[in-house]
């Protein structure tokens, strides 16, 4: 890749070249990106897209990089991160967001609005993109639920705006996960509610967040979607697995579906931690742990 020709053609947007993604990805861990891109505006993204497709570059989304391990090699081609998208609107009881806005900014948009139905997404440290692309959920609640649609672009330059019926959600999944396209904005439908009621739930869940979940130390969320019929951090208890290190990754002594970076972990540290929790768990009760955090980018080569 001409990455001098990339920067003289797209003066106006951010662009870094080889740079690690670890100081971004909330584990703290990753390779370095051939090219980061940080665009600011629908426009931008739709540009860098187009240049990518015109020089048959790769390029690859990550929102904001929470529920994510990029490994020890980076990622070629262009990395687009879109945390300078952050525009949240209100029109009504619909809140309008662009994907690069934190989730938890978004639910106190909705609070300040005493709009309510966003309550359970207030510990979710994800975009909105990235919560809709994955179907994010906590404490009974999921986007599915508030969701109305996203305007999404895909590789051909086109923009298709996808309704909750076109979104085929299910756990942890969207349809956007099937193909190659960037959400530029959603659109959450939400109900008029009491501004006192909606705060009382949320500081309710975020005391049951902190009490809980190791946010002390980085880490990639929750690790691990639910198998059926069981809590997967019971099972890595009943294993005898909670507080293993690996490398410097450990199993959170304070939630066992959580893996913690207590000492210059690296990617591969927790990709080999994490197989090595499956085997354990296949192997001892017959339960195939499925990861919910997305493992991306390429092994360190000789």
């Amino acid at each position: 890749m001409d990455t001098e020709n990339l920067k003289q053609t797209l003066t106006h947007i951010t662009l870094l070249i080889d740079e690690p993604l670890k100081n971004y990805t909330f584990t703290k861990t990753g390779g370095p990106a051939d090219v980061l891109a940080f665009p600011k505006s629908q426009d931008e993204v739709a540009t860098l897209v187009a240049y990518c497709r015109e020089h048959t570059i790769d390029w690859t989304v990550l929102g904001n990089a929470s529920n994510l391990i990029v490994r020890d090699g980076g990622i070629r081609g262009v990395v687009i991160m879109l945390t300078e998208m952050k525009q949240i609107q209100v029109d009504s009881t619909k809140v309008i967001v662009e994907s690069g806005a934190k989730l938890i900014d978004t639910t106190y948009v909705a609070l300040k609005h005493s709009l309510a139905g966003f309550e359970f997404a207030c510990g979710i440290p994800g975009s909105v993109g990235g919560a809709v692309y994955m179907n994010a959920g906590a404490y009974g609640g999921e986007i599915k639920d508030i969701f109305d649609y996203a305007d999404v672009l895909l590789e051909d330059g086109t923009i298709t705006r996808y309704t909750n019926s076109e979104m085929a959600f299910s756990y942890r999944h969207s349809h956007i996960q099937s193909i190659h396209g960037v959400i530029l904005r959603a659109a959450f439908n939400l109900e008029k509610g009491n501004t006192e009621v909606i705060k009382a739930k949320m500081d309710d869940l975020t005391e049951r967040r902190e009490s809980k979940q190791p946010l002390e130390y980085p880490s990639c969320g929750s690790v691990f979607k639910r198998p059926p019929g069981h809590y997967t951090g019971a099972l890595i208890q009943e294993a005898g697995l909670q507080g293993l290190k690996w490398g410097g990754a450990q199993i959170s002594m304070k939630h066992a579906g959580f893996i913690v970076n207590i000492d210059h972990a690296t990617a591969t540290d927790y990709v080999e931690l994490i197989a090595h929790i499956q085997q354990v768990i296949k192997e001892k009760f017959d339960v195939a742990l499925e990861t919910e955090v997305r493992i991306i980018g390429e092994e360190v080569t000789a």
